[in-house]
């Protein structure tokens, strides 16, 4: 009698992400609090998961301090849609390639995570997808400060996820960190985290 396969924990953990997103999308993700009136700007962002080994981990950036729009924060590669992106898939693939030249030949598209609504007026498409080693990181040192990794299993872990408050315009809102070593995931990074950790988990 033959025994059962036991799976590596890199492909039970990639097997189960790849059955979600083929039999369907999630209906919601969390929304950040405070989002403003009025029409949002559509960006993208790719959520990169790295195919290693024992284990699958989630790579990082975090943005240098003197940038417009979140500085120093912890975030996915990715940005605003452009004029001539096809799609949000193409504005997240083009921004990593911009950002931390890692090339889409590299990339195994699953799917996209529901928009994600963000108190800086932003409306950004997370597009989860495979990225497989060996590859090589040359960051755009205007907009990257450092590029990281984060096993997989502990941002999903919901005994990871912390929830904060904090006033914005007189209002109290709550978000979403999950502290890994010296860096503080949050707000819509960590948001969209969740979002993931939802779906694989329903």
């Amino acid at each position: 009698m033959m025994k059962p396969v036991t799976l590596a924990p890199r492909s039970t953990a990639i097997d189960r992400l790849r059955a979600c997103f083929s039999s369907g999308f999630p209906a919601q993700s969390p929304v950040e609090e405070g989002v403003p009136s009025g029409p949002l700007t559509p960006a993208a962002v790719l959520f990169p998961i790295v195919l290693r080994d024992p284990e699958p981990t989630v790579l990082l950036t975090r943005r240098t301090d003197h940038l417009h729009h979140h500085p120093g924060q912890v975030s996915f590669p990715g940005g605003r849609v452009e004029e001539q992106d096809t799609s949000p898939i193409d504005t997240a693939l083009r921004e990593t390639e911009e950002e931390i030249s890692l090339h889409r030949r590299h990339i195994e598209l699953l799917g996209c995570l529901p928009l994600y609504r963000t108190g800086t007026g932003f409306e950004v498409t997370p597009v989860i997808g495979l990225v497989t080693p060996p590859f090589e990181l040359v960051p755009d040192s205007f907009e990257v400060a450092e590029v990281f990794e984060v096993p997989l299993a502990f941002l999903l872990d919901p005994a990871n996820h912390q929830t904060h408050t904090i006033e914005v315009r007189g209002q109290l809102r709550q978000y979403y960190a999950m502290p890994y070593g010296d860096h503080f995931i949050w707000g819509a990074t960590a948001g969209m985290i969740v979002s993931l950790q939802r779906f694989v988990s329903r």
